[in-house]
């Protein structure tokens, strides 16, 4: 697996996305303990780049390289990254939202009327420059295991 350049690139997206994605956050946040970039390295979703995407693209292209355009896999490899982008953006992002709403009103409520609230958790998705900049970068790092 080591010399396979849909697994190295695949493998090395999703790495170089969280890394940059906690590069981000150290910026951003200022005051970020080492946990907490350690929990975004590893773990936390949404964000510039994405890495789903960053991933999705990136084995699309290696296989699109290796096993040619042409290909069955090469196709399922595709029509999965979309699918992967859509959910990125779409679906998460939306549950996001409402669990950010709903979490505000239990918060509201909760004060109000002296009952319990527990949050849920707030799913973060991806917007479009956040998905175009993960599929670039999986692209051209694909591109580069596969070339070079």
């Amino acid at each position: 697996m080591l010399r396979n350049p849909v697994f190295l690139s695949a493998l090395f997206s999703l790495i170089l996305a969280q890394f940059i994605k906690a590069i981000i956050n150290i910026f951003k946040a200022r005051s970020q303990s080492f946990h907490d970039v350690l929990v975004t390295f590893l773990w936390r979703t949404g964000g510039m780049p994405s890495s789903h995407s960053a991933l999705a693209v990136s084995i699309a292209t290696a296989i699109g390289f290796t096993q040619g355009t042409d290909s069955s896999i090469f196709i399922l490899a595709v029509f999965f990254a979309l699918v992967v982008i859509r959910d990125a953006m779409g679906v998460r992002r939306s549950a996001g939202q409402q669990a950010r709403v709903l979490n505000l009103l239990g918060r509201e409520l909760s004060s109000r009327l002296g009952i319990s609230f527990h949050s849920v958790k707030e799913v973060h998705g991806h917007s479009a420059v956040e998905v175009l900049v993960g599929s670039l970068l999986g692209f051209f790092i694909a591109m580069a295991f596969c070339t070079l």
